[in-house]
């Protein structure tokens, strides 16, 4: 069978991130059963028109603004497909219009209040309504996300069948649970791009706080993006220029040795699709703090893998760590059972799954 993908960006685009890491995941799989693999997505800077990874052959238009025009007068030359992924990142690519195919929409999350970090008034307001008139045009499309969270969003929008199909994570699970126990002095981590809805700044307030209870903590940056200056520059002016420190984009290999070597990840995110760098951290022995947002609350167990805030507030982090510092063996308790459960998401126990899935869908 023929599958197409259609996403902004491809796993080579300098702001690929996590989507698209699992989109290669997932596509891959395919390309291994047998069957014929394609992505169209933006081109950028000094890239090739078309590439091949992993099995999968990569088509690039010119770029934002001519996306669908691009991939429409592509498709016209193509043999059939048997499914097109129509992936949604704020903006879908209409496929189930032009595509003339069995198609899905491929959604991570609702951005909601992210257009609200990323704009100002009107353009947040367009955003968040173009966003919710999408979901009432594809009603009668077949979704397919991460997370219970965003699928109750979808059916709250209308969306009548919502197919939810957990991402899967590269590290394997540590061999063996190596002993961390956690002191006053622990070791925080994030691990992100640096952008406005990850809200990194919560993460170096809550280590002020920490440190002004007599907790001398520190924290570790792990990722790149817009905010990087502006974060180094709080750093300086709550004088924690010696307590945190920015790793910038880091292999994935040297990210999971920090992560493994952090007492705690800290997710302070306004949103997410589902999470995946907590299960990276717990596959790591290392259980997560994280706001009581879409996409986290599923990713995290309360007070079973790690531990969702009250509030989304600096504080709540703060006083949630200072409770751990207090209870190691509340801390042993949520390491290992984080690290039990990161187990159920290596890729040989979602991929299948999903492929069957997309199959049956192709199949329509």
């Amino acid at each position: 069978m023929r599958f197409l993908m259609l996403n902004w960006r491809d796993p080579e685009n300098p702001m690929a991130g996590g989507a698209e890491r699992v989109t290669l995941a997932f596509l891959s799989a395919l390309a291994q059963r047998g069957h014929e693999t394609f992505w169209f997505a933006n081109g950028f800077d000094n890239c090739t028109p078309v590439s091949t990874i992993s099995g999968i052959k990569i088509i690039r238009g010119r770029g934002i603004g001519w996306s669908i025009i691009d991939a429409i007068k592509w498709y016209q030359h193509q043999p059939g497909f048997d499914l097109v992924i129509d992936q949604h990142h704020g903006i879908p690519w209409y496929a189930p219009w032009w595509c003339k195919t069995n198609c899905i929409a491929y959604l991570h999350e609702v951005l909601g209040p992210i257009w609200d970090a990323f704009y100002k008034f009107p353009k947040n307001i367009i955003g968040k309504t173009q966003e919710w008139f999408t979901h009432k045009l594809y009603r009668n499309i077949p979704f397919w996300t991460p997370s219970e969270s965003t699928k109750k969003i979808l059916i709250a929008h209308g969306v009548r069948y919502v197919q939810v199909i957990p991402n899967g994570i590269d590290p394997i699970s540590l061999p063996v649970l190596d002993d961390k126990q956690i002191t006053p002095s622990a070791r925080l981590i994030t691990v992100s791009r640096l952008a406005p809805n990850k809200r990194i700044q919560h993460a170096i307030l809550a280590l002020k706080i920490l440190r002004s209870m007599n907790f001398p903590c520190t924290l570790e940056i792990v990722g790149d993006g817009a905010c990087k200056s502006e974060l180094q520059k709080l750093t300086a002016q709550l004088g924690l220029q010696n307590s945190v420190s920015f790793a910038g984009a880091i292999p994935e290999q040297e990210k999971n040795e920090r992560l493994r070597q952090a007492h705690l990840l800290l997710h302070p995110s306004m949103r997410e699709g589902w999470g995946l760098n907590v299960i990276e951290a717990n596959a790591m022995g290392t259980p997560a703090i994280v706001y009581p947002v879409h996409g986290l609350v599923d990713s995290t167990i309360h007070d079973q893998t790690g531990i969702i805030t009250r509030a989304e507030t600096p504080e709540a982090i703060a006083t949630e760590i200072a409770d751990l510092i207090s209870k190691p063996e509340k801390y042993a308790r949520l390491r290992l059972n984080a690290w039990e459960r990161a187990k159920l998401f290596h890729w040989d126990k979602v991929l299948p799954i999903a492929c069957e899935w997309l199959e049956k869908m192709a199949r329509t």
